[in-house]
């Protein structure tokens, strides 16, 4: 009687253990693939027009890159703003790392009328900027310097001064990329976005520099896609 109870609780508890390991897996939510395809839609634009958006030679020198789709602005003069999307830094054999999930909040644009959204690209120039994305949190402009990046064709001497900041910031609104400064925005890591994509907790560290997790299949796009236009520096 008591072996047979001993064996019932101990099905139960495997039953249970693999339902839980089953829903941790299957979290990714439809919104963060969504991200995940308008961040590669984002980024396609950016290397499709690098006339008119991020010059190719400040593009190749970026040590990490930052897409952020559809930031939602305030809609007052000091606004704020709030949005999500994918990092991946140039540390993998093969060229980018895994991508993790990011959220920046906070912040202001300056002068805005009226709320709308935007897209958002952000280098990471320099292993300082690299350690800053590691943190739990950091902030622009404090953590880590950010400039407006530099749009379209680009002199040598812009180029140099450029790579000064630790982080170059894009924005992106009606097809159209522009520099941005985003002094007082903090970004984070997506705990549960990363958590549903990985089906573990996973570090900025983990995945963007040690390269010990391979892309999931649902970020291949993302990264292939840098990884044929930007490949990984000699």
């Amino acid at each position: 009687m008591f072996k047979s109870k001993k064996l019932y609780f101990a099905r139960v508890l495997i039953f249970c253990t693999f339902i839980l390991l089953f829903c941790v897996n299957a979290k990714i939510t439809n919104d963060e693939k969504e991200r995940i395809s308008n961040a590669t839609d984002v980024l396609t634009q950016l290397l499709d027009t690098p006339d008119k958006s991020v010059p190719k030679d400040i593009l190749d020198k970026c040590e990490c890159m930052i897409v952020i789709p559809s930031v939602k602005k305030g809609a007052f003069v000091f606004g704020g703003q709030y949005g999500k999307g994918l990092a991946t830094c140039r540390t993998s054999p093969s060229g980018w790392s895994a991508p993790i999930f990011f959220s920046l909040k906070g912040g202001s644009f300056g002068l805005q009328i009226g709320g709308q959204s935007i897209d958002l690209v952000l280098l990471v120039m320099n292993n300082k900027g690299v350690n800053s994305l590691l943190r739990n949190k950091f902030t622009l402009g404090a953590d880590a310097s950010v400039a407006a990046g530099p749009v379209g064709r680009v002199t040598s001497a812009e180029t140099d001064a450029a790579l000064k900041s630790e982080i170059l910031a894009y924005s992106r609104t009606q097809g159209i990329f522009a520099g941005l400064s985003l002094k007082g925005s903090s970004l984070k890591p997506d705990t549960e976005a990363n958590l549903g994509l990985y089906g573990k907790q996973v570090s900025p560290k983990e995945i963007l520099v040690s390269n010990s997790i391979d892309a999931p299949q649902e970020t291949m796009a993302f990264i292939d896609l840098l990884n044929k236009r930007s490949p990984k520096k000699e």
